[in-house]
């Protein structure tokens, strides 16, 4: 239990500043990040397989919500994450967790690394203190706006981001159990809060000059010292804007949030099993990360999924239980209720400078450079493809194509797998075999990639050809587009009366031949176990 319980803590100083940096760079108040990280922390842990993942809001998350934020608004954010979550249950209850694991590796490290480098670069206008009244739009754009407001630059901000910056590096190579990010924020914070009382004329941004906040009467700067508000994820919406219409427009953004949330969280599953010897249940997984995502938004929190860093700093405290989880989240709880005023002078800088290290833990660059150097062409163009597409476009289109590519690949690499082979000269057991008997050899499984080219390749036997057998011994599918290219082998066959043999079929293949009503009792149409009474029988009728 004390082990669980200075892990939760350790970790609940490593996701304090985390959740807040997230949602900054997300384009919500800082105080929307920490409702994440309580309410995920404790329903995740409770609801999914795992009890040592720490859930809450996560890097991977910022790029495909920052445009939600900026066309629907928070509550259009609150309700993709509330429709995401019912689409991670029906993911886990139709078991499909499993699939989910089948993304390519080139596609899941270039979205990855595309996200880091966007993140990255949109961190620059805090680091440098840049000035940019209407910071949206697309990546160029945005691009465009930094560079154009340059001139803005403030050395005392770029000063705080610098020190942070060095210091979360340079605390990180001491190997000390102390987060790097408790050490780094404090020092830059109470220095700034010492140059912002104490030296006229200089004003370093902090969350409390950047943010303000009313909620009933309350109402401030910063981050509001109160415990977590029920409310409605639609409130701020206009009734009018509550429709199908709004929902329909929701939806393709809460299906990319669902299917990365249950790639991190699964990716996070995998990572934290084989640190410590656990059995995850990908299923069971993704429906507890479906319920958090729908209690989150009644909460004002953003969308959640599992946290890979505090996973890892989770277990390498000596977490064993979700015990572990719920006190990080009661320690952010207390952390707002207490040193909300504190925790407001935070300044934006060294946020941006924490999520500099975020982004390039995150960017697989070694993984990148190795798929690059050793990796097939074809996975190389899908790398490149997810990760360009990410960063210049939209992680939705890059996750959709980067998957279309692989799967036509995927396909293709099946098809050369497959093959059909004459093999009359080749059958040492059978040398003698009369001209007018073909065999062929088929490997591989029979879909719709391999049927044409076996439909070409039999009706193109020889005239004098009488009996063709097709030895399926090692032929392990077939499928509705195989049979049907089957079927018409087997009535062009018979309109030329030669006979058909089937060598070798599997049981499973056998029934779904039948069914597709194929006639092994006819004449022209037979089956056997093996080649050598196929050839017996060949032999037996010519």
């Amino acid at each position: 239990m004390k082990n669980n319980i200075l892990a939760g803590l350790t970790v609940g100083i490593v996701a304090l500043p985390l959740s807040m940096a997230l949602a900054i760079a997300t384009g919500v108040p800082p105080q929307l990040g920490l409702y994440t990280a309580i309410i995920a922390g404790i329903i995740a842990a409770l609801f999914g397989s795992s009890k040592i993942n720490i859930s809450g809001p996560t890097a991977a998350f910022v790029v495909i919500l920052i445009p939600i934020v900026q066309e629907f608004g928070v509550s259009g954010l609150l309700i993709c994450g509330l429709l995401s979550g019912i689409i991670l249950i029906l993911i886990g209850v139709l078991k499909l967790g499993t699939l989910i694991e089948l993304i390519p590796y080139p596609v899941t490290v270039g979205f990855t690394s595309g996200i880091a480098v966007v993140i990255a670069t949109f961190q620059i206008k805090d680091f440098f203190g840049l000035t940019i009244e209407n910071f949206n739009g697309h990546y160029l754009e945005k691009i465009y706006l930094i560079f154009s407001s340059f001139h803005t630059f403030k050395t005392q901000e770029f000063a705080v981001g610098l020190f942070t910056l060095f210091l979360l590096i340079l605390w990180q190579k001491t190997k000390s159990k102390i987060p790097a990010a408790l050490i780094a924020l404090s020092f830059s914070t109470i220095i700034v809060a010492f140059i912002n009382i104490y030296i006229p004329h200089v004003e370093i941004a902090t969350i409390a000059s950047t943010f303000q906040y009313q909620i009933g009467e309350l109402q401030g700067n910063g981050i509001p010292p109160i415990p977590l508000q029920f409310e409605l994820p639609w409130k701020y919406l206009n009734t009018q804007e509550i429709n199908l219409d709004l929902l329909y427009k929701l939806l393709p953004h809460s299906i990319a949030i669902a299917i990365l949330g249950a790639l991190e969280s699964l990716l996070c599953a995998v990572i934290s099993d084989g640190m410590t010897g656990n059995k995850t249940d990908p299923n069971k997984e993704l429906i507890g990360q479906g319920i958090t995502n729908i209690i989150v938004p009644f909460f004002g929190g953003i969308p959640a999924t599992a946290a890979i860093a505090r996973t890892v700093v989770n277990i390498k405290s000596g977490a064993t239980s979700i015990v572990s989880s719920i006190i990080h989240s009661l320690f952010i709880l207390v952390s707002i209720m207490f040193l909300a005023p504190y925790l407001s002078y935070l300044p934006m800088a060294s946020l941006s400078a924490l999520l500099f290290i975020v982004a390039w833990n995150m960017s697989e660059v070694k993984h990148f450079i190795n798929i690059l150097k050793i990796a097939p062409k074809n996975d190389i163009y899908v790398l490149l493809t997810c990760f360009i597409l990410t960063v210049l476009l939209d992680m939705q289109i890059a996750v959709a194509v980067g998957i279309g590519l692989a799967s036509i690949l995927f396909i293709k690499r099946t098809i050369d797998l497959y093959s059909i082979e004459l093999v009359n000269t080749k059958l040492s057991i059978h040398p003698d075999i009369p001209e007018d008997i073909s065999i062929y050899d088929i490997n591989g499984p029979m879909f719709f990639g391999a049927a044409q080219n076996a439909l070409k390749t039999l009706l193109n036997t020889k005239e004098n050809t009488s009996v063709v057998i097709l030895n399926m011994q090692n032929v392990s599918m077939i499928d509705m587009t195989a049979m049907v290219a089957l079927k018409s082998i087997v009535n062009t066959f018979e309109s030329k009366n030669k006979k058909l043999i089937f060598s070798g079929l599997n049981k499973r293949i056998i029934k779904k031949l039948i069914k597709a009503n194929f006639e092994f009792d006819d004449n022209n149409l037979k089956k056997f176990d093996n080649l050598e009474d196929s050839i017996n029988y060949s032999k037996s009728i010519i």
